[in-house]
């Protein structure tokens, strides 16, 4: 195969005209979250590094590398390579923080799932077909009860987030538990882990009575992520007929092989937790599928099941357990499954919660009694996902008619076993930068299209990718450009129409420039998948949440305001991250975290772009009808796909919750509310300051972090912590 690799001359020219559009915690949050170990040069990379790096990973993804590739192809991938590294290295865009982490790497030759942020599978008998994970008990033909919940248990462990879906067409084709299963975990004392795995509720191997009765299987899970998947596939399956061991009751799994607590991950990277979290979960898993014996599974027992998986995961490595359950939208137990605070603290926590709606839709009051509760549900109108791109193209039937669900933060619609696909635009910074921003989308839309030819692990995930080609391009510090470029908000007012209900005005130059935008995306695939000969993609635009990489460049978050003009940016840290010395010498101030031990709290003070703007909202103050105005308009006019949208609230809007979900329903995919918290939280990642505190606190910072660490010669990794590529939290880490 022909390689495409940057020229280390091109590199250095580059770098010397260009300068990073650091935000004020971009180069920080860079070093901790994306910056990878360099054995050979006992550091971290440098971001010239890290960019070389991911797009070498992903421009040799064009297939037509694979065979006798003409020189103007290799010439075209060439001369694109060295377009996306001055875009990417000066911050105009970024591919997602998934890529930033993974393109370019080994892990990313094993499996191409790890350059997907996020997963969607429906709960439900599946085939596990020609899978990298196949039950030796099934063949490739036969669905299993396991299947989904064995995805979502990979892909978690991937580093992926993945929403499932526990509608009733879906859990009612979950036969009934056929009986229950004794459970035993054992452990040599040879292992290093022996002691803690006892404490968990694992017995000496020695105690297994020899040789196995024909009611008893015997699993000694070998040291992979595979393993621990098949382990839970067993588990689950045993309790239901036609998986070829009707006759089975007991199942031990011996865990002597599971590498201990903090040793080395050598392919996603960091630490194992060893195998108490898998003990726990396999028990805890255990114990909903007995207690429903002779019964069916409900929506609540499948969520509390992937909660588990999730909560496994969580204390397994630097891994956010990212997930989305997606019920029905009449089913109460659902809705009202996270104010039972036991199981809450315990793992229901794990996922965030919505329901699936249609344009007959008409609880709202529940749900808005709900989210007043907990913040939960989020909305999701899968029946417009199926039959709408952009709003503003109309009624279109069936055109992304595969589609079940979404990721976990709402951007994209997905069908069953279909990732997300994301690269990002700062419009604001691009402009700075010198880019046509037709340019800038152009090249993320060629960037997407490559990731969709990756090899798959899981045969149902393949076929969907090839079909759909689907791709979210997506652009943040929305709020930032719009206000810079055109002087307002996009929403200029209200007037009343013919019902009395209160329509937004939007700027008619802004509608216009993203129209623009929107037909450039449109022309990019057209033109790059003529080129590859595949299909075009379903559907093409987002608007992602964006946590994380919004911070790289200091743009406001998606299409989300900024908390505040002026803020206390609350980051945590491992307290053995070398990060922490340049910090506290440059006049940071910091204390220890009073949620988690070893856990460092830093304040970075932060000014927004345009706080001194007179027309300057922030989520403190911006109403929420201006919010599900601004959110329609993003899906009317850019978004094919869907739009990330936590929408903030002050108690005395919560009455309006009700008539603005009903009035926007058939004009947003997808939604979530949360009340409007402040700085009233202790060590609240976001606090808001007056003007006049953060000029004091900035005088305190004296030095340049960048320098201050560089001249320190680390030679350690960092550690990273409570990070997300989302502004809400939901999505991974990396």
């Amino acid at each position: 195969m022909q390689k495409i690799k940057l020229k280390e001359s091109f590199i250095d020219q580059a770098t010397k005209k260009i300068t990073p559009h650091w935000g004020p915690l971009g180069w920080v949050t860079y070093k901790r979250t994306y910056a990878r170990w360099q054995a050979d040069k006992n550091r971290t990379e440098e971001w010239k590094e890290t960019v070389k790096r991911v797009i070498e990973g992903n421009i040799n993804l064009d297939p037509r590398l694979n065979d006798n590739p003409s020189q103007a192809v290799i010439d075209e991938l060439t001369a694109e390579a060295e377009q996306l590294f001055k875009l990417i290295y000066g911050l105009g865009a970024t591919p997602s923080g998934r890529n930033l982490w993974i393109s370019g790497t080994d892990y990313q030759k094993r499996t191409g799932d790890s350059l997907n942020n996020c997963w969607f599978i429906a709960i439900r008998p599946q085939k596990y077909g020609d899978s990298h994970i196949q039950p030796s008990y099934l063949n490739n033909e036969q669905v299993a009860v396991s299947m989904p919940f064995a995805f979502l248990f990979d892909e978690l462990m991937k580093g992926g987030g993945v929403g499932f879906s526990v509608t009733d067409d879906n859990i009612n084709q979950i036969p009934s538990v056929d009986h229950k299963i004794n459970l035993s975990i054992v452990i040599d004392k040879s292992s290093a882990s022996y002691d803690e795995s006892i404490s968990a509720g694992a017995y000496d191997r020695n105690d297994i009575k020899k040789p196995l009765q024909e009611n008893e299987i015997y699993y000694q899970l070998p040291d992979t992520r595979e393993g621990w998947v098949l382990a839970v596939a067993q588990l689950i399956d045993l309790h239901f007929k036609n998986t070829n061991q009707n006759n089975v009751n007991k199942l031990i799994l011996d865990m002597t092989n599971i590498r201990p607590r903090g040793a080395k991950i050598h392919g996603f990277g960091g630490t194992a937790s060893g195998p108490t979290p898998l003990i726990e979960m396999l028990q805890d898993v255990n114990e909903v599928l007995n207690a429903k014996d002779g019964t069916n599974l409900s929506a609540v027992d499948c969520t509390d099941i992937c909660n588990l998986i999730g909560k496994a995961v969580v204390a397994g490595n630097v891994r956010r357990s990212a997930e989305l359950a997606l019920g029905s939208g009449n089913n109460h137990q659902f809705i009202t499954m996270k104010q039972d605070q036991e199981k809450l603290q315990h793992h229901r926590w794990a996922s965030n919660n919505s329901i699936s709606i249609d344009k007959d839709f008409d609880h709202f009051q529940e749900v808005t009694d709900s989210i007043q509760e907990n913040g939960e549900p989020g909305i999701v109108n899968t029946s417009l996902s199926k039959n709408y791109g952009r709003i503003a193209d109309g009624y279109q039937e069936n055109i992304d008619g595969d589609v079940e669900g979404t990721n976990p933060c709402g951007e994209i619609s997905l069908a069953n076993g279909e990732p997300c696909n994301l690269f990002e635009v700062f419009p604001l910074v691009a402009e700075k930068q010198g880019w046509d921003l037709n340019d800038a989308f152009r090249l993320g839309v060629r960037f997407a299209k490559r990731v969709t030819f990756s090899h798959y692990d899981w045969e149902v995930s393949r076929k969907m990718i090839q079909k759909n080609r689907r791709i979210g391009i997506s652009m943040s510090g929305i709020q930032d450009w719009i206000l810079n470029d055109f002087g307002n908000r996009v929403v200029t007012g209200f007037a009343k129409n013919n019902d009395g209900v209160m329509e937004p005005i939007y700027d008619q130059r802004v509608i216009d420039k993203f129209n623009t935008l929107y037909q450039a995306v449109i022309n990019a695939d057209k033109e790059y998948s003529a080129e590859l000969n595949c299909n075009l993609s379903i559907k093409h635009t987002t608007v992602k949440p964006s946590g994380t990489v919004a911070k790289l460049a200091g743009v406001s978050e998606g299409m989300h305001f900024h908390y505040a003009g002026y803020l206390i940016q609350r980051i945590r840290f491992q307290d053995t991250d070398p990060l922490l010395d340049a910090l506290k010498e440059c006049g940071y101030r910091m204390e220890p975290d009073i949620y988690t031990d070893h856990t460092i709290c830093v304040e970075f003070p932060v000014k927004a772009t345009n706080a001194e703007n007179k027309n300057f909202a922030s989520a403190g103050n911006v109403s929420i009808a201006e919010q599900f105005a601004t959110q329609a308009f993003l899906q009317k006019y850019w978004s094919d796909n869907a739009v990330s949208c936590t929408i903030t609230f002050q108690n005395k809007e919560a009455a309006q919750i009700p008539v603005l979900l009903k009035q926007y329903l058939n004009g947003i995919k997808s939604t979530s509310l949360l009340p409007y918290y402040g700085g009233s939280l202790k060590q609240a990642p976001k606090e808001p300051i007056t003007k006049e505190f953060f000029v004091k606190r900035q005088a305190e910072i004296t030095g340049n972090v960048i320098d201050v660490f560089n001249a320190q010669q680390q030679d350690k990794a960092l550690d990273l912590v409570d990070q997300s590529d989302c502004a809400g939290g939901a999505c991974p880490i990396r």
